[in-house]
């Protein structure tokens, strides 16, 4: 709908994309509420977006400009607009939620016609590398110029396009798969090491330059704030209740590392895992499986952390004989915890690690394929569906509040239309400092790194890691890290995007660059190569850093601003690995507005609404019927559906399935759906 021509009435009007906002928008469009939902800028999801490189580095240029551009907030054109009796209430048209904003690129200002071919580090794996060196150049989009920030993000009732490429665990499958143990073939292995050293050539690798970095732009997608889902997690509950997981795929987070003495470790946290660690002595194993299945129901013994209520959760871990080692990965890679959390909460973040594991992988979180800015997408999707009205590059220049009862009846929009509405909802950024009754907040530093290569070599380079770094001091923050691969799709194949986060202490660049440079070799110049034989070697290399602050204000309440009490003001990302903490609130914020009405009920499927006349169909698997059949299916066949019935959008591939079986193959994608609970 065209943005100057817009209906003059509707029951909420929702400004801002973010999460929250678009959770908030889908439930109260799905329950018949008449939804306009605006967004100043030209992309979905506000400082919870993807971008491509291109895109990137035009939303780095934006802001740059606008921090040097001076702010002019003007009230006087909207003040014709306000009747007897009514008061404006301004609001502010200049986003300050992210600064300090620092950009570093060091890969090579070679020309592609000029790249260096250097050889292979001695961690890379053969396979690897020829996978990479088979690959076309000329299967990737090349942009001629810089994208806009909106690119990607089309129409809410339109999904994402997405590019189908065969991913690396089908090119995988069909390599050679048979060793008989006949005669004939053994006699053809032993002429194999006679002909093939002939063949291969020294392995070698192609330098990644910045030209490259440029070409291949579209097929990054670098997410502003970093997290994962928690497979027993709210939002994973959400996407499943309301049927919103159609929109998207998943992938499962392979492993959990943890850097400590300058070393990166692989953690086990399952009973596989822990009995087949190389890492830790049989004792060890011991005492691990012995407190982690103690966690996993903590409440029926009290008296084993009685005397620990009061204290930290690393007392107690030290009580429980546990070596510093194992102390390390149950308090920052299993409980996520800081050294300052209480026992009966760093107990409870453990048990829900543990209950977390074996739904769809072996570690209990999932990733969004093409970032996490797909998920705010999927519910601006649902609420279109369900009649919500979307306008980017809108916003609402002003709030008309009614003197009489002191609520908001309007808003008046950038194009001086004037639009009544019961509730308004906004996102933090928009209200002005003198609206605050708090003005402090506090900051999280985020950093982005696109390297060559994985902190932790393994077989496959198809991996999603959750790197934890400890603090070097005990009041210094924890850092938390999450490496993506190409088969994400949120990279080029042979890089790596690896998301730095932690609670600010300083700019970002202070708090970040001393870990970066722990985990990364950091060139003193663009395309400087380390000294061979040096430990920097041994470490990936760091071809573009950003560095910047996002304003976490999830410690506000409606108590610190000043504004009518239908006014809902939604807090930014907070410093959590996971979305629990925003998808609470926007079911909070939906019990305010509609107390009676349900949170994001099932959006309903044809197959569940039109019938030939025979009736309705048959009920579907019971749970544990489901699980066995799913745990008994041949691995990389089709899952089965509910009521034997195809899903009513197999032509999207997020849609293809209506039941998901715990992830097996840990490079296969994931799909959840209403019938995995």
């Amino acid at each position: 709908m065209a943005a100057d021509n817009l209906p003059s009435e509707f029951d909420v009007v929702i400004l801002g994309t973010g999460l929250t906002e678009s959770v908030l928008a889908a439930a109260c469009s799905r329950v018949g509420q008449k939804v306009l939902h605006l967004d100043r800028r030209n992309y979905y999801a506000g400082n919870w977006a993807s971008f491509t490189f291109n895109s990137l580095l035009s939303w780095i240029q934006e802001y740059k400009a606008q921090q040097e551009m001076p702010s002019t907030e003007s009230d006087q054109a909207w003040v014709g607009k306000i009747e007897e009796g009514e008061d404006m209430l301004p609001l502010s048209s200049v986003d300050s939620s992210i600064i300090n904003l620092e950009v570093f690129s060091y890969a090579s200002e070679e020309s592609e016609d000029e790249e260096v071919v250097t050889p292979s580090v001695a961690n890379s794996f053969p396979k690897d590398s020829e996978a990479a060196n088979e690959e076309p150049s000329g299967s990737s989009v090349e942009p001629q110029h810089s994208d806009s920030p909106g690119d990607r993000t089309q129409g809410a009732a339109e999904p994402p396009k997405q590019e189908t490429e065969p991913s690396e665990a089908c090119k995988n499958r069909q390599m050679p798969e048979t060793q008989q143990s006949n005669q004939s073939e053994e006699s053809d292995k032993q002429e194999q090491p006679i002909t093939r050293p002939a063949e291969a050539p020294i392995e070698l690798n192609k330098r990644i330059t910045y030209a490259k970095l440029l070409k291949e732009g579209r097929r990054f997608n670098i997410d502003l704030v970093s997290k994962l889902l928690y497979s027993r997690g709210s939002l994973v509950d959400l996407l499943i209740k309301s049927n919103v997981s159609r929109y998207a795929e998943f992938k499962n987070v392979n492993r959990i590392l943890i850097c400590r003495d300058g070393r990166v470790k692989q953690v086990p946290c399952s009973r596989a895992d822990v009995f087949g660690s190389k890492q830790l002595n049989v004792v060890e194993k011991r005492m691990l499986m012995k407190f982690l299945t103690f966690c996993l129901d903590f409440e029926q013994h009290p008296e084993e952390f009685q005397g620990f209520s009061e204290k930290p959760f690393w007392e107690f871990l030290k009580s429980q004989k546990l070596t510093e080692n194992l102390q390390h990965f149950v308090l920052h890679s299993i409980s996520m915890a800081d050294q300052e959390i209480l026992t009966e909460e760093g107990l409870k973040a453990t048990q829900h690690f543990l209950q977390c594991l074996g739904r769809y992988g072996n570690t209990p979180f999932l990733f969004p394929l093409y970032g996490l800015g797909e998920i705010p997408q999927c519910f601006c999707r649902m609420c279109a569906v369900f009649g919500g009205i979307y306008c980017l590059r809108h916003s609402v220049q002003c709030l008309v509040v009614d003197k009489e009862s002191g609520k908001c009846k309007a808003v008046i929009d950038t194009h001086g239309q004037r639009i009544s509405c019961n509730h308004f909802v906004v996102e933090d950024s928009y209200i002005r400092e003198e609206q605050r009754t708090k003005t402090s907040h506090r900051q999280i530093s985020r950093a982005v790194v696109i390297t060559d290569r994985s902190v932790l070599s393994y077989e496959s380079d198809q991996q999603i890691s959750l790197v934890t770094v400890p603090p070097l001091e005990f009041s210094s923050p924890a850092v938390r890290a999450v490496e993506l691969s190409s088969s994400s799709m949120t990279c080029m194949p042979g890089t790596y995007l690896v998301h730095l986060t932690c609670p600010a202490s300083g700019s970002a660049r202070e708090d970040l660059a001393p870990v970066i440079s722990n985990l990364f070799h950091v060139p003193n110049s663009s395309g400087e190569e380390p000294m061979q034989g040096s430990e920097e070697t041994e470490k990936p290399l760091a071809l573009w850093v950003m560095y910047f602050n996002m304003r976490d204000t999830s410690g506000l309440d409606s108590s610190c601003y000043s504004l009518p009490s239908n006014v809902h003001v939604c807090t930014g990302p907070d410093a959590s690995l996971g979305c629990d903490y925003s998808i609470k609130l926007a079911e909070s914020m939906f019990n305010q507005l509609l107390p009676d009405e349900e949170f994001c009920p099932p959006a309903p499927n044809p197959e569940d609404i039109i019938y030939d006349g025979d009736g309705a169909p048959g009920e579907g698997a019971s749970f544990e019927e489901t699980n066995h059949a799913e745990r008994s299916g041949p691995e990389g066949e089709g899952q089965p559906q509910e009521n034997g019935q195809p899903s009513s959008e197999s032509s999207e591939p997020a849609e293809s399935t209506d039941s998901v079986a715990p992830e097996t193959n840990t490079e296969s994608k994931v799909q959840i759906s209403p019938t995995e609970e």
